[in-house]
C-alpha cells in the first residue's frame, strides 16, 4: 500500500471511530438501562481516537488470535541499540507476532503464543538481558542501595588504579607496576562491559559496549595498558551518571502517582477504618479531612470545601466542591471535611489513566526520534569502516606507522558511538510530555508534540469551548410600570421550569432578592415556554412564538426581540392576559481565558476560526467578544468536518471541541484538542491532546512547549554531531587520546540529557 493510500485509510478508520462515538452519545439517553454494556463497548474502541490519522503516528498493534501480550521489564534496556539486539533475537521466532518497546520505561511488550514464554526469557538471557514480568512497584530499596554502594566502591578502586597506572607510566616509567595497576582497574570495571560487548559483536550489533570492548582490546594489544584502563574507568563512570540522569526522566511522571495516599478512612457500619487504597471497592464512603489528599476518584456526598486540583488540571487555584461534585485522586482538600463515595478503583483513577497514557505516549516514537534511530543504523557501521580504513590504508599504501594509525583508528571507534545522538531525542520528548501532563496538558504522542509548532489555524467549537456552555441573564427590559412585581412574577415562574433559559432567568433575577409567589396549575409548553397561575391571574413566560399565539406580539416587541437576537441572545417574554410585562435576554458568556488565549495565539502566528451550530448572529457576537475574526454559524457536524478538510489542503490545522459532538472534526484535524477532559472519558479517547481543565491559555502553552522541545532537539543533535566531527579531526591530526575521546563522547551524552531535562521545568 502506498504511503498516500495508507494515510487515507488511517484517516477513514479514525473518522469511523469518531462518528461511532458521536452516534453512541446521541443515543445514550435512549439506552440508560444498558449503561454498563455501553461502557464495556466504549473501551473496546478506546484506541480509535488519536491513533489513525495522517499524522506520523504509529498504528496500534492488534493481538492475533491465540496469542497473549506479556509485559516485561528489562533493566539493561537503555538505548535503541538494545532494541535492535532484541529484535534480531525475537522477531525470527515463529510464535512471536509483535514487539512493542518503551525504552524510557524499560518495558517490552511481546505478543506471543503462551507456550513459548520460557523460550523468550531464555532468548533475552542469551543476549545478556534479564527480563522479569513488568510491574509498577518500585524495586527493593535496600538491595538497590547495597548494589549502588558496591558499584561506588568498585568505581573508586578502579579509578585509583587507573590513575596510578598513568602516573607510573608517564612519570616514573615503571612499566610492570603500571601494567599491574591497569590490569586491576580493568578487572574491577571491565568484565561487565566485555561480556555485553562480546554478545553484541556475536550478534553483529555494534553498540556502545561492542565499540568500547574493541577499542580497549586494541589498546591492550598495542601496549597502551594505562590508556585502556583509563578509558574503561571513564566509560563506567559516565555510564552510571548517564543512567541516573535517565532515571530522573523515567521517574518524573511516576512522581504523580506518589501524590495518591496509600490508605484512606472508609466507613464500615458506624466505624471509620483505615483501609489500603488498593482494597477500597466502588461505592465506599470515604472521609477526607482538611489537608489530606483524595485517595480515589469519587463524588461528594456530604460537606463543602475547596480542593486543589493541580495534579489533574495543572491549575493551582483551589476549586469549590459541594454535594454531587467530582473529586479526583491525588488532589488536596484545603479547608473543610468532606465525605465522598468512590467511583473508580485505585488502578482506574483519572490520575492513573493520565500516567498510563503518558507512558504510552513515551513508547511511541516522534518523527525526529525515528529519523535519528534510522540514521544511527547506518552511521555506526560507516564509522567502523572508516576506523578500519584509517588503521590499514596509511600503513599499507603510504608507509605510515602501524601503531600510530591503529591508535588513531581506536580513538575514532571510541567517538563513533551514537549514544549521545540516539538518546538526545527520547529524553527530550519524554521530559516535554511529562512537563505538559503536570500542567494539565495530556499529549498522546511525540508526533503531536512535534507537530504543534507547525499549527497555522485552530478551529474552535463555540458552546462549551469558547463559552462556558451555560446561559446567563444579560438584559431585563420592563414594559410594565411595576418593575418589582414583574420581577417577582418572572422569578416565581422561572423557578418552576428546568429549561436552561428559564434557569438562567431565575438565577439572574435571584440577585435582585425577589419575592417568590406560589404558582398553581403550572404547565410546561413544549417548544414555547411555560404558564402558571399566581394569585388568581394567569401568566406566561415564553418565546416570541408563544407571544404570537397569544396575539400579544406587536411590532415594538418583535423589533426589540430581533435586536437582541442579532446580538446573539435568546429572549423570553413575561406576559399576562392584558399584555407583555417584560423581556428577558439570556446569552452564553465567553470564558474568562478566551480573549487572552486568542491574543496569545495571534502573537504565535496562529489564526483562529470559530465553527458553531448556532445562528450566524450568535456566532458573530461571540467571535467579536473573543477577538476572533472568522466565524461560521449554522454548521452541522459534517459541515465542520468539511471545513477542516478544506483548510488542511493549505496548512496544519487544529480543532478544539468537547470531544463528543465535534468528534468527526476533532478526528480529522491534524491535532484534535479536547476541552475539560477531566470531566469526560470520551474527550480523552477522541482527542490527540486533552486539556484537563477549561483554560484555553493551555493552547498557546502547548505550542510553546512544542517549539521549545524542537529547539532542544536541534541543540542536542547539533551538539552531538559537532563533538564527533571535532574529535574526528583531532584524531586524524594525532591530537586526541582515547581517554579524551571517551570523556568527550560520554560527556556529550550527559550534556544532551541534562539539556533535555530542562523541559521538565514548568512552561511560563
Amino acid at each position: 500500500m502506498s504511503n498516500k493510500n495508507q494515510c487515507c485509510h488511517q484517516d477513514a478508520e479514525k473518522l469511523n471511530c469518531a462518528t461511532q462515538s458521536l452516534h453512541e452519545h446521541e443515543h445514550e439517553h435512549e439506552h440508560e438501562h444498558e449503561h454498563e454494556h455501553e461502557h464495556e463497548h466504549e473501551h473496546e474502541h478506546s484506541n480509535c481516537g488519536g491513533q489513525h490519522q495522517s499524522s506520523p503516528v504509529e498504528k496500534p498493534i492488534r493481538l492475533q488470535k491465540g496469542h497473549i501480550a506479556t509485559e516485561l521489564r528489562i533493566e539493561q534496556m537503555d538505548c535503541p541499540t538494545e532494541e535492535r539486539l532484541i529484535r534480531q533475537k525475537l522477531e525470527p521466532m515463529v510464535a512471536v507476532s509483535a514487539l512493542q518497546f518503551n525504552i524510557m520505561q524499560r518495558r517490552l511488550t511481546v505478543h506471543h503464543n503462551a507456550s513459548v514464554y520460557e523460550q523468550i526469557i531464555q532468548a533475552l538471557h542469551d543476549v545478556g538481558l534479564e527480563a522479569v514480568p513488568y510491574a509498577q512497584e518500585k524495586p527493593n530499596n535496600a538491595a538497590s542501595a547495597q548494589a549502588k554502594q558496591r558499584l561506588i566502591w568498585r568505581l573508586t578502586c578502579a579509578g585509583v588504579f587507573a590513575i596510578g597506572a598513568e602516573i607510573l607510566h608517564q612519570i616514573f616509567s615503571f612499566e610492570w607496576l603500571s601494567l599491574a595497576a591497569a590490569l586491576v582497574s580493568l578487572a574491577l570495571v571491565g568484565p561487565h562491559v566485555f561480556k555485553k560487548g562480546w554478545i553484541a559483536v556475536r550478534n553483529l550489533n555494534f553498540n556502545i559496549n561492542a565499540l568500547m570492548s574493541i577499542a580497549v582490546t586494541g589498546a591492550v594489544i598495542i601496549g597502551q595498558w594505562p590508556e585502556a584502563a583509563m578509558v574503561m574507568w571513564l566509560f563506567a563512570i559516565a555510564e552510571e551518571i548517564e543512567a541516573r540522569s535517565l532515571d530522573r526522566a523515567r521517574n518524573a511522571v511516576q512522581g504523580l502517582m506518589a501524590m495518591t495516599p496509600e490508605t484512606a478512612l472508609v466507613q464500615q457500619g458506624s466505624n471509620w477504618v483505615e483501609t489500603p487504597a488498593q482494597d477500597i471497592p466502588l461505592g465506599a464512603i470515604i472521609r477526607l479531612r482538611p489537608g489530606e489528599r483524595v485517595a480515589l476518584d469519587g463524588e461528594v456526598v456530604q460537606g463543602q470545601s475547596s480542593v486543589n486540583q493541580a495534579a489533574i488540571t495543572g491549575e493551582s487555584i483551589p476549586v469549590e466542591k459541594q454535594l454531587g461534585d467530582k473529586l479526583f485522586a491525588g488532589t488536596i482538600n484545603t479547608s473543610n471535611e468532606l465525605l465522598y463515595r468512590s467511583s473508580a478503583l485505585a488502578n482506574n483513577s483519572m490520575l492513573a489513566r493520565i500516567i498510563h497514557l503518558v507512558e504510552e505516549a513515551q513508547g511511541s516514537k516522534a518523527p525526529t526520534q525515528r529519523f535519528i534511530d534510522n540514521f544511527s543504523r547506518y552511521y555506526t557501521p560507516a564509522a567502523m569502516l572508516l576506523a578500519l580504513l584509517i588503521a590499514l590504508v596509511p600503513p599499507l599504501f603510504f608507509a605510515g606507522a602501524w601503531l600510530d594509525w591503529i591508535y588513531k583508528a581506536l580513538v575514532i571507534l571510541v567517538i563513533a558511538c551514537p549514544c549521545a545522538l540516539v538518546i538526545s531525542t527520547p529524553v527530550a520528548v519524554v521530559s516535554a510530555l511529562t512537563s505538559a501532563a503536570r500542567q494539565g496538558i495530556l499529549i498522546k504522542g511525540g508526533a503531536y508534540l512535534e507537530q504543534g509548532r507547525h499549527l497555522k489555524t485552530i478551529a474552535f467549537d463555540k458552546t462549551g469551548t469558547l463559552t462556558v456552555g451555560k446561559p446567563s441573564l444579560t438584559d431585563s427590559l420592563f414594559l410594565a410600570e411595576d418593575k418589582q412585581a414583574a420581577t417577582d412574577i418572572a422569578y416565581s415562574l422561572s423557578q418552576r421550569s428546568d429549561h436552561p433559559v428559564s434557569l438562567a432567568v431565575s438565577q439572574g433575577l435571584a440577585e435582585q432578592s425577589p419575592t417568590q409567589f406560589s404558582v398553581t396549575d403550572f404547565e410546561a409548553l413544549l417548544g414555547l415556554g411555560s404558564k402558571g397561575i399566581i394569585e388568581g391571574k394567569t401568566y406566561w413566560l415564553g418565546n416570541l412564538r408563544l407571544m404570537q399565539q397569544l396575539k400579544l406580539a406587536d411590532s415594538r416587541l418583535t423589533d426589540q426581540i430581533l435586536a437582541f437576537e442579532q446580538q446573539g441572545k435568546t429572549c423570553v417574554s413575561l406576559a399576562s392576559e392584558t399584555g407583555v410585562l417584560a423581556i428577558f435576554a439570556v446569552s452564553d458568556r465567553i470564558r474568562s481565558s478566551t480573549k487572552e488565549a486568542m491574543q496569545a495565539l495571534k502573537a504565535l502566528g496562529v489564526d483562529s476560526l470559530m465553527l458553531s451550530g448556532d445562528n450566524q448572529y450568535a456566532a458573530n457576537t461571540i467571535a467579536q467578544q473573543a477577538g476572533i475574526t472568522q466565524a461560521r454559524g449554522e454548521l452541522l457536524p459534517n459541515d465542520k468536518l468539511a471545513t477542516i478538510t478544506q483548510l488542511q489542503t493549505k496548512q496544519v490545522v487544529g480543532m478544539v471541541g468537547d470531544g463528543i459532538n465535534d468528534a468527526p472534526a476533532l478526528a480529522k484535524a491534524d491535532i484534535g484538542f479536547a476541552m475539560g477532559a477531566a470531566g469526560t472519558d470520551t474527550a480523552i479517547e477522541t482527542a490527540d491532546v486533552a486539556l484537563m481543565d477549561d483554560d484555553l491559555n493551555k493552547l498557546p502553552q502547548f505550542i510553546r512547549i512544542s517549539k521549545r522541545t524542537f529547539s532542544i532537539l536541534v541543540q542536542n543533535i547539533s551538539f552531538a554531531l559537532f563533538i564527533k566531527l571535532v574529535f574526528l579531526a583531532l584524531a586524524l591530526a594525532g591530537s586526541a587520546t582515547m581517554w579524551m575521546a571517551v570523556f568527550a563522547d560520554m560527556g556529550a551524552s550527559m550534556l544532551v540529557i541534562l539539556n533535555s531535562l530542562r523541559l521538565l521545568k514548568k512552561e511560563k
